[in-house]
């Protein structure tokens, strides 16, 4: 009975890119359930978006996490649908609903196609081994939107699902790669089944795991919902009918036969086209205007439609209600389902091998009584027992926090539930809930459990106390969206949610009902957390409820990473920019609920050598004494440092980055405890059956040969080998890895040959890492201490230091000598003698060996949806990249001083100013001037004609001297102007020729259409013999001859009131004031000065034909902008069309 209940029960979720309609179906599907419609009316199906009950989710349209119902249909089935984001920056809710389900609904736009994210879950249902259903979503586009034939739609859907099955077929050639070892090992006639396996198509139609759909208007069907409607007009088997649906078959009305393309008599279009979507397309048709046709297809089908919607004036709600009845979506997608998707019992004997891995016990005297209840732990999960004897064991993907309020106020008695918060009275309003699914036994409210972390060993007993805790469960409950349901029990297969684990969980971990159980494997995750910003309180004094909301942040959110920066700020790490958006706004709204300050992003650098372009071999003469190196000697002269420094391969270097969970494992002896599918989706090669240390291994090798043949078009044979050669000697002398023991940097043991010159003893080293990655046999590292000699008191001493070496070689990589960020793929060779008589060198020997700066590289995939205006971004890391700018650039040679002078002009690079940014945020010393111009600024009380920065370039003393000649050149013309007005008629006559010679080259504007400068300035002290002025300042400013000049006050007045009242076009004012000069530019962007000698315009950034204007009042019409600018203490505006 228990096990016929467990079969009708199907844990499914939702998985698609971005805006492909994921919760649109959710909300169908709950609409269509048994009992569905009084949680979800029909009509607001699909508008509604149920499972997207927060705010922000509602605010922005798209799904931010994963959130479960349970749905009946047929009243027999249970069906726990998990609804995932599709954005890429949610990815790691994906991993947690994939972890619960046994299948997948992979939804696909018909319009859209496959995108960035569809690869991603892809790949996760996949790695999670679930079984999944393709579903062709929004066909109804292909129709409206795309105006497409039936032959054009059915190509496009055709080329989507063998895109899709490519997708899936690599997949599948990785696992073959991986296990062709153990293939050919096998019969022959195992290996072609093998074959077979591998080389059917995952998605095919007529399978019955193909549905096409349109979840908005809520229909869809499958090739067997028209197969059944063909069986008797056509007179085949229903079986026949669906193979014949989809593909090159093609019908015989005559013969009324199936055949290929080339039989005679066949229609000229596929079967799929001519029975299935051309009867689509004339029911859409129809819906313009041929009402008859739709009225055909409800007494055809004998469809129930109410005649009011029938009559209704919109087409679109009148073919909704024809199309949701006739090709009902939820049925259509509920019973493909139950036919195609496994139950628990089926799917756990499939996923066991990720799920609970098969572990190797390499310890002979391990416990056989904790060993046989931990393999019938395993057995009970792998038939999904759902007995009350069974084992429980139950695993929680993430942790989520509910508003206490919102809990059930009564339990699944009616009994009043106390709803207190877990961590105590008042100190928080959220009650923190895990999501979790059970794979054995009975799960009870209050029932006792141990959570496992995932580095717990059930074989090391009390010696891994701290990778257990026992807790009690306070209550479960049956997700249903935003709503819980309080139930007493569940048994294996179920998904619920507990409470009473927020103080024992952080992320994810196993439940069980005994200590020897083995923890599940660890979720993978697609992206890592890269975008990083540092958090601090406005007000000081709320630093603590900051931290406070940190933690529970951290602890809300699976894929968040909370801590503190070696300089002390709080540092929070999300998945992208809409992630990150979300965290900020939980910290302020629910978790701290403090206004806070946050930073720019704190992009992630790391460091390393210039190593490209040089001979394989010629790398590792680095390490071999042949090339110089760093020496450095401590401060009491007791101690000679010699660091020698190469770049790794970058095949190897990858290698170590990818690893570093394994390696971290494995450095620390925790061998038994590795999981050997996640060596194998690093990388495709091993068999299923090595150990993972000889995975890893292999791996490790392999990059190097990758190198060596890489370079075998430089060197010869005989050197190839040699470079082989080194290498593996390099490779038996690994003393650690870094930063953090696990980083993609090699610290080497010294060569023990070496001699000293004097009596000093070198530090031995011990091929720690050699020995566990196996390179070197169990307590066979080298180390060059020699023991006859161990006795005396300098060998000792030099012995005891070793742990010194190591510690230094963690810090420098840690942080490298630019920026303080990590090192990256660099080998270190350290030798440090010790003398009886008595910085930083590894930082040292990088900085002499040509530094670069390597930074992430990131894939970036732009959407623009059909008819649309608005542009979708998608980043997703790729990888690390060496920038190959040196931050240090000085010219040398002759072409470099030629082309950038002798080195005091040299703007810095991009690399120094990446460098420079990340010092003067962590606050370390940076290389720049400070004080451009020391003189004092004459000026500094007068605001008005204070310089701006950034464009003042000449000196300020010459400028002074030059202002002072100025005065007394200005004390002579005023002179001069009192005793010119006997001639201003002359004057007057020359600004009428120059208007009419103005006139003449605005005609021309149009063909000419030069860059001009209109600079306008008060002449307030030089009423007198201005004109005197004017010609004194023409030898200063090159005046083109479009000059307008205006005396009486009459004109001014005219000028005056044209530019205020009439339609103003910039660069084309009739009259000016006096004293206006209009200057020409040069191509070039040369600054244009004036009188004040202290202002420079800097016209470099003009892009095309531009008139600039300065006038003197701030234009608010008949521009584009505007900046405001003082100018002799009268405002000015800098105006730009």
């Amino acid at each position: 009975m228990e096990e016929t209940e467990t079969r009708k029960i199907r844990n499914i979720c939702i998985l698609a890119h971005v805006d492909h309609g994921k919760t649109t179906l959710a909300d169908q599907l709950i609409a269509g359930s048994s009992g569905g419609g009084l949680i979800l009316h029909p009509k607001q199906a699909g508008r509604l978006r149920y499972m997207d009950y927060l705010d922000e989710e509602q605010r922005r349209a798209i799904t931010m996490k994963s959130s479960s119902i349970g749905l009946q249909y047929k009243g027999s089935y249970a069906i726990n649908l998990i609804d995932s984001p599709g954005h890429m920056d949610f990815c790691s809710e994906v991993s947690t609903a994939a972890r619960l389900s046994d299948g997948a609904l992979v939804l696909v736009d018909a319009v859209e196609g496959v995108h960035i994210q569809t690869h991603a879950v892809l790949r996760q249902a996949w790695i999670e081994k679930l079984t999944p259903c393709l579903l062709l979503n929004k066909i109804d586009r292909l129709i409206s939107e795309l105006k497409l034939t039936p032959l054009e739609a059915y190509t496009r859907l055709q080329r989507i699902v063998h895109e899709v099955n490519g997708i899936m077929s690599a997949y599948k050639s990785e696992k073959y790669l991986s296990d062709v070892d153990s293939i050919l090992a096998g019969p022959v006639g195992e290996v072609a089944d093998e074959n077979d396996e591998y080389e059917e198509d995952t998605f095919q139609p007529h399978k019955g795991n193909v549905a096409f759909v349109c979840a908005l208007d809520g229909w869809g069907f499958t090739i067997s919902d028209f197969a059944e409607f063909y069986v008797s007009k056509l007179g085949a088997s229903a079986v026949a009918l669906e193979k014949a649906l989809w593909g090159p078959r093609y019908f015989n009305k005559t013969t009324m036969m199936i055949g290929g393309k080339k039989a005679a008599g066949v229609s000229k279009v596929p079967m799929f086209v001519q029975f299935v979507l051309e009867p689509l397309w004339k029911v859409y048709q129809a819906a313009d205007g041929d009402i008859g046709l739709l009225q055909k297809v409800v007494k055809s089908f004998n469809l129930s439609i109410p005649a009011r919607e029938l009559q209704n004036k919109d087409p679109k709600l009148v073919l909704q209600a024809v199309m949701s009845r006739w090709l009902p979506l939820s049925e259509t997608i509920l019973s493909m389902v139950v036919k195609c998707l496994p139950d628990p019992i089926d799917a756990q004997s499939v996923r066991l091998s990720r799920l609970l891995p098969k572990i190797d016990v390499v310890d002979e005297g391990a416990n056989l009584d904790v060993l046989t209840e931990a393999n019938r732990v395993r057995q009970s999960v792998e038939t999904c027992n759902s007995s009350p004897e069974a084992p429980c064991v139950a695993f929680v993907s993430k942790m989520f926090a509910v508003p206490l309020k919102l809990l059930p106020p009564r339990g699944p008695n009616g009994q009043v539930v106390d709803n207190f918060s877990e961590g105590g009275a008042g100190e928080s309003d959220e009650c923190f809930l895990a999501f979790a699914r059970i794979f054995s036994g009975v799960l009870s409210s209050g029932q006792k459990v141990f959570v496992l972390s995932p580095l717990h060993d059930p074989l090391k007993g009390k010696a891994v106390q701290k990778h257990v805790q026992e807790a009690e469960l306070h209550s479960l409950y049956l997700m249903m969206g935003q709503g819980l349901i309080p139930v007493a029990s569940a048994k294996a297969g179920n998904v619920v949610a507990i409470r009473g684990l927020g103080q024992q969980i952080l992320k994810s971990a196993t439940l069980s009902s005994t200590r020897n159980c083995w923890p599940f494997s660890s979720m993978v995750f697609q992206v890592a957390p890269t975008l990083r910003v540092a958090i601090e309180p406005s007000d000081p004094a709320d630093m603590g409820a900051l931290m406070k909301g940190l933690r529970l942040l951290n602890r809300a959110d699976p894929f968040v990473e909370v801590n503190v920066s070696a300089t002390g700020e709080q540092v929070l790490a999300a998945a992208g920019e809409v992630h990150l958006e979300r965290c900020i706004k939980d910290l302020q709204d629910r978790f701290a609920r403090v206004r806070m300050e946050v930073s720019q992003p704190l992009v992630s650098y790391k460091e390393t050598i210039d190593g490209e372009g040089f001979n394989p071999l010629e790398k590792l003469k680095v390490l071999t004494g042949s090339s110089d190196c760093v020496e450095k000697t401590t401060p009491n002269q007791r101690c000679l440092i010699r660091v020698h420094v190469m770049k790794l391969p970058s095949m190897l270097t990858k290698v170590l980055h990818e690893s570093s969970d394994i390696l971290g494992t494995l450095l620390e002896g925790k061998r038994g405890q590795i999981d050997k599918t996640s060596i194998l989706q690093k990388g495709n090669n091993g068999a299923v059956d090595d150990s993972p240390i000889e995975v890893l291994k292999k791996r490790i090798v392999d990059a190097i040969e990758s190198e060596i043949e890489s370079g075998s078009k430089e060197i010869d044979s005989d050197r190839a080998e040699k470079y082989r050669s080194l290498w593996r000697q390099f490779l038996l002398r690994i003393w650690a890895l870094g930063p953090r023991h696990v980083g993609p940097n090699i610290l080497l043991v010294p060569d023990p040959e070496i001699e000293s010159e004097d009596a000093s003893v070198l530090i031995p080293g011990s091929s720690h890492a050699s020995e566990r990655l196996g390179f070197v046999g169990e307590h066979g590292a080298q180390s060059n201490g020699n023991s006859s000699e161990a006795i005396s008191s300098l060998h000792m001493e030099a012995k005891s230091l070793q742990n010194s070496v190591v510690s230094g070689f963690q810090l420098a990589t840690a942080a490298g000598p630019l920026c303080d960020e990590p090192m990256w793929g660099l080998a270190f060779l350290v030798e440090a003698y010790i003398s009886p008589l008595g910085g930083s060198t590894d930082e040292q020997a990088v900085l002499q060996k040509k530094p670069r700066l390597v930074e992430g590289v990131y894939f970036c995939e732009l959407n623009t949806p059909p008819l649309s205006t608005w542009v979708l971004s998608l980043l997703l890391f790729s990888h690390w990249e060496t920038l190959e700018e040196d931050p240090f650039f000085v010219p040398k040679t002759e072409e470099e001083i030629e082309e950038f002078g002798d080195g005091s002009s040299v703007l810095p690079n991009t690399a120094r100013k990446l460098v420079d940014a990340v010092r003067r945020r962590k606050g370390l010393p940076v290389e720049e001037k400070v004080v451009q111009h020391g003189a004092k600024q004459r000026t500094l009380a007068r605001k008005a004609t204070r310089p701006i920065d950034h464009f003042v370039k000449d000196d300020l003393a010459s400028r002074e001297e030059e202002m002072t000649s100025w005065r007394a050149k200005v004390a002579s013309l005023e002179e001069d102007l009192r005793r010119s007005h006997q001639e201003m008629s002359d004057h007057q006559q020359l600004c009428r020729q120059l208007e009419k010679e103005l006139k003449d080259v605005k005609d021309q504007e149009q063909q000419m259409k030069p860059k001009l400068l209109l600079l306008q300035f008060d002449l307030e002290n030089f009423t007198d013999n201005w004109l005197a002025c004017l010609s004194t300042l023409m030898q200063r400013v090159k005046v083109i001859p479009d000059l307008l000049i205006s005396v009486s006050k009459a004109q001014r007045q005219e000028a005056r009131a044209k530019v205020q009242h009439d339609s103003l076009r910039l660069g084309n004012v009739g009259v000016i004031r006096a004293g206006t000069i209009i200057y020409e530019t040069w191509e070039d962007g040369e600054a244009l000065k004036d009188l004040n000698s202290h202002l420079e315009l800097y016209c470099s950034s003009l892009d095309g034909r531009y008139t600039i204007t300065l006038f003197p009042r701030f234009l608010r019409h008949h521009v584009l902008g505007a900046v405001p600018l003082k100018l002799f203490g009268h405002p000015y505006a800098f105006v730009f069309s």
